[in-house]
């Protein structure tokens, strides 16, 4: 079956404790939600430097890195409808970049 990474961009930092567990919740649940398709849970990222011809930049490019998953789906349109459900997304916070992994 494919794979597909879930490119996670945006996001926000909980204001409190109480906020910091409803996301973690909502990430857990989501993340539950798709059973076995989940292969890697991922992780979110730290900040990231940017390598290009012009040299080394801390500003994450265009559209920083937030975290990563990878899921197994039957196509890319499967693995999208699975990224509605991303607590980011669903609180308008972030986006996710579906992409498949090509076997080499």
């Amino acid at each position: 079956m494919p794979q597909f990474i879930f490119a996670y961009h945006g996001g926000k930092t909980p204001e409190n404790a109480e906020d910091g567990a409803a996301v973690m919740e909502a990430w857990k649940s989501w993340m539950g939600s798709m059973g076995d398709a989940l292969v890697v849970p991922g992780n979110p990222v730290g900040l990231s430097k940017t390598v290009s011809t012009g040299g080394i930049t801390d500003d994450g490019g265009a559209n920083p890195l937030s975290g990563y998953s990878v899921v197994e789906a039957s196509d890319q349109a499967a693995a999208c409808k699975m990224a509605t459900g991303c607590p980011m997304v669903v609180s308008g916070h972030g986006t996710v970049e579906v992409a498949e992994l090509v076997a080499m």
